[in-house]
């Protein structure tokens, strides 16, 4: 994982470079689920609070990190950063797999209900650093199963 002030969405694939875009991704056989994660960096400093460990958010393994919006709430609905459209698909919660790779298990249950959201990219473009996150007018309802 490295940070980036800017980075390309492609719709139906994630982002320019990710492994999942690339099908690379230790779950990349699942098309579409994971295209781009998203966490809110207050997760990440509520885990601190709770449990003393500073997890940077390149940790976490997500793609994008906000801040300001509670990302449940996209969970079902079309959103916004920047120009990119994207569909709130599902929780992310942290997987066994992460907590090895990153040999913190305390992630497990400390972002359990805070791990972030999968999303899917329906148009692509730029995404810059500070593109806001913009809930769509026409919200959009689906039911996704895993």
């Amino acid at each position: 994982m490295k940070f980036v002030r800017r980075i390309e969405a492609i719709a139906g694939k994630g982002l320019d470079g990710d492994r999942y875009a690339l099908g690379t991704g230790s779950y990349s056989k699942s098309k579409g689920i994971r295209e781009v994660t998203l966490i809110e960096i207050e997760a990440l400093w509520n885990f601190f609070r709770v449990s003393g460990i500073d997890l940077h958010p390149g940790l976490t393994r997500r793609n994008i990190v906000t801040e300001g919006i509670q990302l449940s709430d996209l969970v079902g609905s079309s959103f916004s950063i920047g120009p990119v459209s994207f569909l709130g698909l599902r929780p992310c919660p942290p997987c066994r797999h992460l907590a090895k790779l990153i040999g913190m298990p305390e992630v497990l249950d400390g972002l359990a209900h805070s791990g972030g959201i999968y999303a899917q990219v329906l148009s692509g473009g730029p995404i810059r650093i500070d593109d806001p996150v913009i809930l769509d007018a026409s919200l959009t309802t689906v039911n996704y199963e895993n």
